[in-house]
This record gives C-alpha cells, sequence and structure tokens, in this order.
C-alpha cells in the first residue's frame, strides 16, 4: 500500500497576510482546510497512511489532525527544525518509516495544490510502466508561468525545463508525484534539495524511467488570496455553504460563494457576500462583509462594515481578492 507524504513546511509569503497566523495549507477552503481535502483525496486513492511534513506553525497540525484515526488513517509529522527545499522535506519525512529497499510507492501532495485528478489511476500507471517517478502533468493555456515537462509519444518524460519565453509544451508539473523508494534514497539526508531544480532534472539526465500522468481534472494553486478565494467558491458551488452547528439569523442574505466554518454565529440582517469564514466566528447584527477573510474565534461587532479585509482577534488588515 502506498504511503502519503504531504508537503505542508511553506511560508505562504504570496498569501500574506492570510498566513500572518495560519500556515497556508491550514487555510479553509470551502469550511475545511486545504490539507484535509488533500487527505480525503489520498483515502480515496487507497493511501491510508500519510506523513505531513511540516515547518512553519508546525503545531497547528496536530491539535486538529491528531493521529488521524477521525479520517481512519494513521498519520505522522515530520517537522523541519529549518526548511529543506521540497526534496529535503521528502527525504525528512520519509525517514518517519522504513523506506529502504521498500517496495512501496510514495504519493507527494503538494500543499498548495487542489485537484481532483485520479490518483488511483497515477499510481496504477506507475506500476504498469515500471516507474521510478510518476508526475502528473495538466495542460495550460500558456506554460510561461510555470516552467513545462515535454514527454514523447510513450509519456515519458524527456526534459524538465524552467520558465521560458517559448514553452516547448504547455504541459506542466502539476504538484503530485509517484516516488519509487529508490528514488527517495538518492535525496541527500539533511541538506536543502529542489525536487523541481535539482531531483527531476537530475533523473531526466541519467535515463531513469520518468513518466508523466496526463489528465485534465479541476487543478488550481492556492498561492494567493484570488486564487484561494476562487477554490473556495469553486467548492461551495452556489450561494453559501455553513459547517455544523452555525446558526444565522434571520434576514441575512449570504451570497456569492461565501463559506462559513463550523460552530458560528451569523447576527440578523447580514448581508455576506464572496468571503471566507472561519470556525467559533461570531458576527453581530446588521454587518455588510465582501470580499473579506474572517479567521477562527473572531468577533465582529455590530453594524460593522467590512470590504476587502483579513479579519482576526489579533489584526485588521487590507486584502485584494480579485
Amino acid at each position: 500500500m502506498a504511503i502519503g507524504i504531504l508537503l505542508v513546511g511553506g511560508f505562504g509569503t504570496r498569501l500574506k497576510p492570510l498566513t500572518n497566523e495560519t500556515p497556508k495549507p491550514m487555510l479553509p477552503v470551502g469550511g475545511l482546510p486545504v490539507t484535509e481535502h488533500q487527505l480525503l483525496a489520498a483515502k480515496k486513492a487507497g493511501v491510508n497512511t500519510v506523513i505531513l511534513a511540516t515547518s512553519y506553525l508546525s503545531e497547528v497540525f496536530t491539535p486538529y489532525f491528531g493521529d488521524g484515526s477521525k479520517w481512519g488513517m494513521k498519520l505522522l509529522y515530520a517537522v523541519e527544525k529549518e526548511p529543506l527545499g521540497t526534496g529535503g522535506a521528502i527525504r525528512n519525512a520519509a525517514a518517519m518509516v522504513d523506506f529502504a529497499g521498500s517496495s512501496e510507492e510514495f504519493v507527494i501532495f503538494n500543499g498548495d495544490v487542489m485537484s481532483k485528478h485520479n490518483i488511483a489511476a497515477q499510481l496504477a500507471l506507475h506500476k504498469e510502466r515500471g516507474a521510478d517517478a510518476t508526475l502528473h502533468l495538466i495542460e495550460v493555456a500558456d506554460a510561461r508561468a510555470f516552467g513545462c515537462v515535454p514527454t514523447d509519444a510513450t509519456g515519458r518524460v524527456t526534459d524538465f525545463l524552467e520558465k521560458m519565453d517559448n514553452p516547448v509544451t504547455n504541459d506542466i508539473n502539476a504538484g503530485c508525484y509517484v516516488f519509487s523508494s529508490s528514488v527517495i534514497s538518492e535525496i541527500p539526508e539533511g541538506k536543502v534539495i529542489s525536487i523541481e531544480r535539482e531531483t527531476f532534472p537530475q533523473l531526466v539526465k541519467s535515463g531513469r524511467p520518468i513518466y508523466g500522468y496526463r489528465e485534465q481534472s479541476y487543478w488550481l494553486d492556492i498561492g494567493t488570496p484570488a486564487a484561494l478565494f476562487k477554490g473556495s467558491r469553486d467548492f461551495v458551488g452556489g450561494d453559501f455553504l455553513a459547517g455544523a452547528g452555525t446558526v444565522i439569523a434571520s434576514g441575512s442574505s449570504l451570497t456569492g460563494g461565501t463559506s462559513i466554518g463550523s460552530g458560528s454565529t451569523i447576527g440578523a440582517g447580514c448581508k455576506i457576500s464572496n468571503s471566507i469564514i472561519g470556525s467559533a466566528v461570531v458576527i453581530g447584527d446588521n454587518c455588510t462583509i465582501t470580499d473579506s477573510f474572517i479567521l477562527h474565534n473572531s468577533i465582529v461587532k455590530p453594524n460593522s462594515e467590512i470590504i476587502g479585509k483579513y479579519l482576526s482577534p489579533n489584526e485588521n488588515l487590507p486584502i485584494s481578492t480579485q
């Protein structure tokens, strides 16, 4: 059975100020943390043991996810004292299990990607081809912002290219990989390594069997506030979605794909649009909230007008969701 490694250690700099107090993978999308969406996707693919490779604000993950039993999974935590890059994080996380010489595959998830691709099919292709690594690839209209991953007629990766003005293909690395244990063993231990800039190019250059799994399913990099809000709206798929135990008083209007976490209270006569509201939030009567992010446990006074703001118990800062 494959083992998952979820890379959730990034600083989320592009998402500031939303990540001032919350690690990027714990930001809510449709009322659930990004990481929870990814764990559910892993479980659906039969990946029941997942290692969370954490660093920034690592203490936030364990109180929420615990040992994973709530989801019928086994969760382990690999905490980096200093950020090790994507490759170093994978090597550090794999040390939590006896991976050397193992025949089990490792499925690597990028902590800031929302994807609905068929992970089980990606795993099956990896085994069928006897690959050392299999990357999920998607086609985008313009690959200049991403770099690109050309493949041959059999799907074998022929190069791993950085951003360029004239990409040779519009297929890009979508951030989910299947690795054989031998690939992880070759990543230097305790060093800062980039899987994208070092490991993949070296594997391709050395002629190793690296394949692309192409599936044009829903995919979103939630690296900016605008992208995070889009992901949440996509998940809500309607006017609003409220978590368990949330109470919405009469006369309030919730629109624009607004999401509300569990156990929150929305007062009477509120108008809320295109906003992400966390759990245990109390919003007073007659508030107007638009294009805003209200962090868990926040209190909004009656008659407040909050437009384009990040609001937490400690901060009140402007954001752009456009």
